[in-house]
């Protein structure tokens, strides 16, 4: 007896704003001009520090980097969908959702330059340190979005994550559990088509990421990721939804990586350039910008001078990283263990007398 198939189902997908620049102006977000601008501003002042920082880690003056670089307009426009009072919890290719999110520039080149002190975003905003761990950011947001509906608090969690994590089996014990828990936490999927070199249809058999979202109970939806417009409305609808008890919602937001993996890649060697190419005319600040010029929202003269401040911003960053004084070595101690096994005791010891030694030369 043949096995029939499963019912039928569908999903949707979300554009807005499209390559061209042209608006669904029925679908479009209600943002006031001043909102517009700011969600270019992120977008920009995203761009512009991928390219220093890329610049800084070949100088030597920061470590390997993950570059964001064709994502800005997934992290600012749903970081100007997310409320303070709710929570973040980030993946490694998500310094544009810090930026966004207002976490001082310096701080987020101390984290990639090694010093940990750049995670001090914790204690001033609701955002968990960036994870390099493939798949683990939904199974805390998921445990953060828990302890959230126990406490009975209004508010909903956002994590963030890539196409390759969704192969992981963290992302789907997170699904499953906030499927059934009816949980306040909206899963972000940066489907940027490589999870390093391999790409989607390697990863799954599915014809969208968004689809997974069905087998746990919730709803999925596919989006343009480079149109901002659509990440914000998508967004702000998960997040409305999530603080009426409704559950949580899978954003599948198709883009890609115009850049390399991380700064340890050569991503030449399993694309094209012609593919690239293709995804440079889908640019999400281009468009955006030709947006707010045909609209008559800003003129060519603040293009020119937004450009201006965040390249400002980022030299001045910068500066202010490169000026904070180096960490004390005993810290690597301080924080991991609520009492020091014997043996790190015995370090730290050792550490502190040599320290002694070199104060009296």
């Amino acid at each position: 007896m043949p096995i029939k198939t499963i019912e039928k189902f569908e999903v949707n997908y979300l554009q807005i704003l499209d390559e061209n620049s042209k608006c669904d102006e029925k679908l479009k977000p209600k943002l006031r001009p001043n909102e517009i601008k700011r969600l270019y501003e992120g977008m920009l002042l995203s761009r512009v520090y991928d390219d220093r920082a890329f610049k800084l880690q070949r100088q030597g003056r920061i470590g390997t980097f993950a570059p964001l670089f064709g994502q800005e307009a997934i992290q600012a426009g749903s970081a100007l969908a997310i409320q303070d009072r709710d929570w973040i919890v980030p993946s490694f290719r998500c310094e544009g959702i810090l930026i966004s999110k207002g976490l001082p520039l310096e701080e987020i080149f101390q984290i990639w330059g090694g010093d940990e002190r750049g995670y001090t975003c914790s204690t001033k905003l609701n955002i968990t340190p960036f994870e390099i761990t493939v798949g683990s950011p939904p199974i805390h947001a998921c445990g953060i979005a828990y302890a959230a509906k126990l406490k009975k608090k209004k508010i909903a969690v956002v994590t963030y994550f890539g196409d390759g994590a969704t192969s992981e089996g963290d992302f789907h014990e997170a699904m499953n559990f906030a499927g059934v828990f009816k949980l306040p936490v909206i899963f972000i999927c940066q489907n940027n088509q490589y999870a390093i070199s391999t790409p989607v249809e390697k990863q799954t058999a599915s014809k969208t990421i968004a689809q997974k979202a069905i087998a746990y109970g919730f709803p999925g939806i596919k989006i343009d990721g480079n149109d901002a417009f659509a990440v914000y409305k998508a967004t702000r609808q998960a997040l409305d939804d999530a603080r009426k008890g409704k559950g949580p919602t899978l954003i599948e937001c198709f883009t890609y990586r115009r850049g390399d993996h991380t700064t340890a890649d050569d991503a030449s060697r399993y694309r094209t350039r012609k593919e690239v190419k293709e995804w440079e005319k889908k640019d999400p600040i281009d468009r955006l910008a030709k947006y707010l010029l045909n609209k008559k929202i800003a003129d060519l003269d603040y293009l020119i001078k937004a450009k201006k401040k965040v390249e400002e911003l980022i030299d001045n960053a910068v500066k202010k990283y490169e000026s904070i004084p180096p960490a004390d070595p005993e810290e690597i101690f301080n924080y991991m263990y609520k009492e020091l096994p014997p043996d790190l005791q015995e370090q730290k010891k050792e550490l502190e007398l040599r320290k002694r030694l070199k104060d009296q030369k």
